[in-house]
Formats: C-alpha cells, sequence, structure tokens
C-alpha cells in the first residue's frame, strides 16, 4: 500500500481533531477481524468514529476496511499503538496495513504543462479550505504558468525537458518533489520513465483525458471525435510504468452528440477533468482510497 497522510479532522466530546487517526486494512477475509480490531481500539480507551469495510466474496475473498478512531494523547502513544496493533493484531491475520495520523497534512506537490485548467482548479480549492491538504510547490516544463502560480502564493520551479536532458530533469524534478507525500500531474504533458514512477510507487495521480481504457496515449479527444463515441470522460489514476494502466481513481462522463467538433468535446471535457482530479487527490489525501492490484477500493 502508498504511503498516505490522512487529513480528516473529525471531533468528538472527548477528543479533538489532533487526537484522531486513519487505520487502513488489506486482508484475507476471515472470521474475526472486525471483532479484533474494535477490541484492541476498545482496550486502548479509543473511540470508533467511521468504520467502512468491503469483502470481494462472501468467503475466501479480499477484505478492505477504514477506519477512524478518536483518542485523547494518542500523538504521544503513536508508535507503542502501532507496535501492539502489529503484533496482537495485524499478524494474526497477515494484514497489510497503515495508521495515519490526521493531524499531519499530506505534502502535495504539482507538475502541469501548458494546460491551466486542472491546477487553477486545485489551487482555487486548496485556498478556500477544499482541499485538505499543503500544495508545496508547482512544477513546469514551461513559464507560460508562473504568474498565475505565485498569485496563490505557492513556489513555481521551471524545470525544462528536452529528449537529450530527460533524465537530468527528473532527477532535479525528483528533488524539488522529495518531501512530498503525493504529485499530482495537472494535465503535464511528459511521459515520467519508469526510474522516476519507481521511486513515488503509488504516490503519482495522473488525470487523463478520456475514459479509460478507451483512447490512451495523446489527443484522446481527436480519437473520440474520429470514433464518434456519445460519451467523453476523464480519468483519475495512478501512475505505473505502463502508460495510463495504471489502478483507477475516478472517473465521470458528458454526453456529447455529432454535432460537437474536437473544439467543443476539448471544452467540455476540461469540467470534467478538472472536477474528476479534485475528487480522486481529496480522496487520496483523506486516506479513503486503498490499492489492490490494479484496482482500487475508494470508501468515499
Amino acid at each position: 500500500m502508498s504511503k498516505l497522510i490522512s487529513n480528516d479532522k473529525k471531533s468528538n466530546n472527548n477528543a479533538n481533531a489532533f487526537d484522531t487517526a486513519t487505520l487502513l486494512i488489506k486482508c484475507r477475509d476471515q472470521a474475526g477481524i472486525v471483532q479484533a480490531v474494535s477490541e484492541f481500539i476498545f482496550r486502548y480507551g479509543a473511540n470508533i468514529i467511521t468504520l467502512d469495510q468491503y469483502s470481494t466474496a462472501h468467503e475466501g475473498g479480499q477484505y478492505f476496511m477504514r477506519l477512524e478512531f478518536a483518542l485523547s494523547g494518542l500523538s504521544d502513544i503513536m508508535e507503542n499503538f502501532k507496535a501492539s496493533f502489529d503484533h496482537t493484531v495485524a499478524k494474526r491475520y497477515e494484514m497489510e496495513w497503515r495508521l495515519h495520523n490526521n493531524a499531519i497534512k499530506t505534502k502535495v506537490g504539482i507538475l502541469v504543462s501548458k494546460f491551466d485548467h486542472a491546477l487553477l482548479d486545485l489551487l482555487w480549492r486548496h485556498q478556500r479550505g477544499l482541499l485538505d491538504c499543503d500544495i508545496t510547490c508547482v512544477v513546469s516544463n514551461h513559464e507560460d504558468l508562473r504568474q498565475a502560480v505565485e498569485n496563490f502564493g505557492i513556489p513555481f520551479h521551471h524545470v525544462p525537458v528536452t529528449k537529450a536532458t530527460k533524465a537530468e530533469a527528473e532527477e532535479k524534478i525528483h528533488q524539488i518533489m522529495a518531501d512530498n507525500d503525493l504529485l499530482v500531474l495537472a494535465r503535464y504533458m511528459q511521459i515520467l520513465s519508469e526510474d522516476f514512477v519507481d521511486r513515488w510507487p503509488m504516490q503519482i495521480i495522473n488525470i487523463h483525458h478520456s475514459f479509460l481504457p478507451a483512447f490512451v496515449g495523446a489527443d484522446p479527444y481527436r480519437q473520440a471525435f474520429d470514433k464518434g463515441v456519445k460519451l467523453i470522460g476523464a480519468t483519475a489514476h495512478y501512475v505505473t510504468a505502463d502508460l495510463d494502466q495504471g489502478p483507477i481513481i475516478e472517473q465521470d462522463v458528458h454526453r456529447v452528440t455529432h454535432r460537437q467538433g474536437v473544439t467543443e468535446l476539448r471544452a467540455i471535457g476540461r469540467d470534467v477533468e478538472r472536477n474528476v482530479l479534485a475528487r480522486a487527490v481529496n480522496w487520496h489525501v483523506q486516506n479513503r482510497v486503498i490499492v489492490a492490484g490494479n484496482k482500487t477500493v475508494v470508501f468515499n
């Protein structure tokens, strides 16, 4: 499972937002999991706020859980809590699991080229408090969007990329982004190398301007127009070494007709793109996504 930092801010009468955590679990489905996890939380005196679960089959499938709980002073005992849970519960059920302190916001870096719609939507949501993360910087292979980004008070870095300098540019991007937990490709029109992607396993989200698996690669709106489709869409997915094949987080579509040309399809599609990307990023930073092979389970 990828490294995630949850940002949900819940409260009850006995704990504030800084005493909440999110637990993500993936394992083989078997009897007693919910009871074991709940009893462990109870023994620490914690209060369960939400619990979502899913199993791929009635018996013997793969099991997924997302649980939020509140516990006064949790930050002071987090390491002890993790070690105890691993020893008494996780090992018994052979779980893949992560525990996230909700007081710590996800650090997000954005990569973009010249198209600004997805980028500006993320920055606007962040400024309005609708995207609960820390956007640390924006990197672009063009200078075009510098002023727009800096108007939001976000650092902007220009890292040009050519075929000859691709490896050097990616190393510079990696250094700039090193302290982040998530990278977002907001219409970054460069294909990342396998080496770069391997450094960020399930920590890069891309917005692809088609309803995958249809129309992978370049100019999907032109491809859609040539096929005469009646629906166009957008897909937010994690980036893997295989182009546009990573686990899908969110998708949406919009109905179109034969009367609309490529330019109109692109205009319609940009609205879909920015909403799909915003939802995917928000669910990631709220620890609502668990990756299972080439699929995701999203507790939204």
